[in-house]
């Protein structure tokens, strides 16, 4: 439904400086769509760079109707609100948009297309979250595949798996290889324009759309796919139907530098040493070698939270820690995580 020419306004609501802004994130980091202006119910006056440090530099405003005058043509909810949820005030922006001739890309749970059955040509809502049509349980064929599948896993959810999946594509690109990113989350969905919403899947059909999305891209020499949750998380369901899906050669653990327990959970859950943590996901890959048992090709450090030296000596620490590549990738390139998994 999005044309690449189209330009997008991105609502956050109150989270533009926050985690739960990761979509609208996201989408100024990587869109290839130009961005007309960011919507921040507390920062409006204020730019992206300002706020940021990254992507365009798009003024934020306050509000729809604000951002009209900057010729925005489709709303990107950005934000993820309490139980998925629109509050109130974030119902009455979204129809306010539709009824000055936005489109709509919605990446909730919540559905939005039926408010709205009466749209004007050319005008639609994309509720990104559907689960796709024709699917059945897997039957593990990505094992019988000849090219590379590189599968992101992490210590906790939000920990940069799309983010690093998205570089390392981005760079393989560069390279003149054949490369894929398939996405499992709305975010990456959006960006990348393919993909499954894993977690709008029934679990029986879950392994199989993977699967599915994996053999599609067959031709492809490289196939990254962005990961979802953790094995560590109490709340993650969504590894196993991407380990299982996928089948992959290589693994790559992503972890946020410094972090020793879930940032994600609420309740106190300690993060392993993070070789313990790549041995739990090879064997639950190869399930006592039913499976091929990936290689972890390396570790891929989110050190977005650190300056320059903090972020280079968390590095070597985790280098030396772990005795294995480790890099991170918005800060130093995806070229070596390239290299590590074409080798």
């Amino acid at each position: 439904m999005l044309r690449p020419e189209q330009k997008l306004v991105i609502h956050f609501h109150e989270q533009i400086d926050k985690l739960n802004g990761k979509m609208g994130h996201g989408v100024l980091r990587y869109s290839r769509n130009p961005v007309a202006c960011a919507i921040d119910f507390n920062h409006g006056g204020r730019s992206t760079r300002e706020l940021l440090g990254f992507g365009p530099d798009v003024p934020v405003v306050s509000s729809v109707e604000a951002a009209f005058e900057h010729g925005g043509e489709a709303l990107v909810l950005g934000m993820a609100p309490s139980g998925g949820r629109l509050p109130p005030e974030m119902v009455a922006e979204v129809d306010r948009a539709v009824t000055g001739g936005m489109s709509v890309v919605n990446g909730l749970h919540e559905q939005l297309s039926p408010r709205y059955p009466d749209l004007a040509a050319g005008q639609w809502i994309w509720d990104i979250r559907q689960e796709p049509t024709g699917l059945d349980i897997a039957s593990g064929r990505a094992a019988e595949l000849t090219n590379r599948r590189a599968l992101l896993v992490g210590t906790d959810m939000a920990v940069g798996k799309m983010t690093a999946g998205l570089e390392i594509w981005h760079a393989a690109l560069e390279r003149d290889i054949r490369a894929e990113f398939l996405a499992s989350g709305q975010i990456g969905i959006l960006i990348s324009g393919q993909g499954i919403p894993l977690d709008a899947i029934r679990v029986d059909y879950a392994c199989g759309a993977v699967e599915q999305m994996v053999l599609q891209a067959a031709a492809a020499e490289l196939v990254i796919v962005e990961g979802q949750g953790s094995l560590l998380h109490p709340g993650s369901t969504s590894t196993l139907p991407l380990l299982r899906g996928t089948c992959p050669t290589h693994l790559i653990l992503c972890h946020r530098a410094g972090m020793t327990e879930l940032d994600t959970v609420g309740v106190t859950v300690k993060v392993p040493p993070l070789n313990e943590v790549i041995d739990l996901y090879q064997d639950v890959a190869s399930a006592c070698g039913l499976y091929p048992r990936p290689v972890i090709a390396a570790i891929a450090l989110n050190t977005a939270h650190l300056a320059d030296g903090a972020a280079a000596r968390a590095v070597a620490q985790v280098a030396d820690a772990t005795g294995r590549l480790t890099v991170d990738p918005v800060r130093g390139g995806a070229g070596a995580l390239v290299d590590a998994l074409m080798a």
